[in-house]
């Protein structure tokens, strides 16, 4: 089978029901993000190496893969997608209540750097934040599993303690915004 189908040659692309929608869609905007963040979450996942982070951010790229499926399918056509469900919400919360049990008390902004991990969970979280902005005027036009929006919500929390995580595990300390005076 060839990667190129060339279906897609005048700016329009199907989704899984059939129906074809432009490459600008609000929804092809949807699941394109969730679809760069899951590649910042495997660069991230490199980056951190054969660690118990590991094992959560293989979790994670499958669930937004889970996400992506979910937002590709064509609304009201029946097709079952496993999606998000509260177990995922909570695993993200108990890691993120493990790893903040062992950091210091956040007292200041910080700034997205000190480490490559470091800043490569801020790249995530950031990413993060862009999809469920995305996926939020996606459920302004049509009905969107409200689940979605909390994971990402969540999700974008977990790369924030991530990010202080991977300091702490690379003795590098919070980078402190200096506010100009």
């Amino acid at each position: 089978m060839k990667i190129y189908t060339k279906t897609g040659d005048q700016g329009f692309t199907s989704l899984f029901g059939g129906s074809r929608i432009s490459k600008d869609d609000i929804r092809i905007e949807a699941y394109g993000t969730v679809d760069e963040l899951n590649s910042f979450v495997g660069a991230l996942s490199d980056i951190v190496g054969q660690t118990e982070e590991k094992l959560v951010l293989y979790e994670i790229q499958n669930r937004l893969f889970d996400i992506g499926s979910a937002l590709a399918s064509e609304p009201g056509k029946g097709i079952h997608i496993s999606g998000i469900d509260d177990d995922d919400i909570t695993m993200l919360e108990i890691a993120i209540d493990h790893m903040e049990a062992s950091l210091s008390q956040l007292r200041n902004f910080i700034l997205p750097s000190g480490h490559a991990s470091v800043s490569a969970a801020h790249i995530c979280r950031t990413v993060c934040r862009r999809a469920e902005r995305r996926i939020i005027s996606l459920s302004k036009a049509s009905e969107i599993n409200p689940l979605l929006i909390q994971y990402l919500n969540r999700l974008s929390d977990y790369f924030f303690v991530l990010a202080r995580q991977l300091g702490k595990l690379h003795g590098v300390e919070d980078v402190i915004w200096k506010k100009k005076l």
